[in-house]
């Protein structure tokens, strides 16, 4: 399900999106290193390795789902899986990776000034958990986004549709006017099926391409035009 468009709500809507969604962790951040290190070393927690097959399994995901791949893979019963002292493992595993330094995406910083300039609104919207998604802020900026929507304040996480819907609620447009920009599999798979165009910059794992979907080697160089065309569906091919 969708919401409704709504008409335009900025000056540049009439040749661009009314909203820029943005997905953080390898996207914005290039935190999914950091993340590498702690899925792994909780899968050691379980006894076992983390492949290459299942980190990229994890990729995008929520916390929960995240931590269900691994006891599958470590073939955990489901009586013994305690999701909430893993998932307080963890947050403070990451929360401590996170405290060494948050680099950006390459342009990534250089594309939201970019947009705010421009006076489109622009969502931050995320699987992770708002207790990690505020220390990342301290990096990003809080104050360039009208709103945040994080993994565990919406009753779906990706790849479920759930962020991007509520994402654009928050800011009063309808998912088809706004662009969202993604780079994993999973979260382009709920920006999407919320009906989003969105703006692909794949990262760690690579991402299937499909109708609404326009790709970018990365975000630098990123131009308002290129943010319209993504948008329409105009760039779909480009490698920029």
């Amino acid at each position: 399900m969708t919401s409704t468009p709504t008409p335009p709500t900025s000056a540049t809507a009439t040749t661009g999106p009314s909203a820029v969604l943005w997905d953080m962790d390898g996207t914005l951040l290039d935190s999914e290193p950091l993340w590498d290190i702690a899925m792994a070393d909780l899968a050691r927690r379980h006894g076992i390795v983390m492949s290459a097959t299942l980190r990229e399994s994890t990729l995008g995901n929520s916390m929960t789902d995240a931590m269900a791949k691994v006891f599958d893979a470590a073939g955990t019963p489901e009586e013994e899986r305690d999701y909430i002292a893993d998932a307080r493992w963890l947050l403070d595993r990451v929360a401590a990776l996170f405290d060494d330094g948050l680099p950006w995406r390459p342009g990534a910083r250089a594309a939201l000034d970019l947009i705010g300039e421009a006076g489109i609104p622009m969502v931050l919207v995320t699987n992770t958990v708002r207790e990690l998604t505020d220390v990342a802020l301290a990096t990003i900026g809080a104050d360039r986004f009208a709103a945040t929507v994080c993994g565990d304040e919406v009753r779906h996480g990706k790849p479920h549709p759930d962020p991007y819907l509520r994402g654009a609620e928050l800011v009063g447009v309808g998912t088809a006017a706004s662009l969202a920009v993604e780079d994993s599999p999973t979260g382009t798979i709920a920006a999407t099926t919320a009906g989003c165009p969105t703006l692909v910059i794949p990262s760690a794992a690579p991402v299937p391409t499909g109708e609404g979907r326009t790709f970018r080697e990365s975000l630098v160089g990123l131009t308002l035009a290129d943010v319209a065309d993504a948008w329409t569906g105009g760039g779909a091919s480009s490698s920029t």
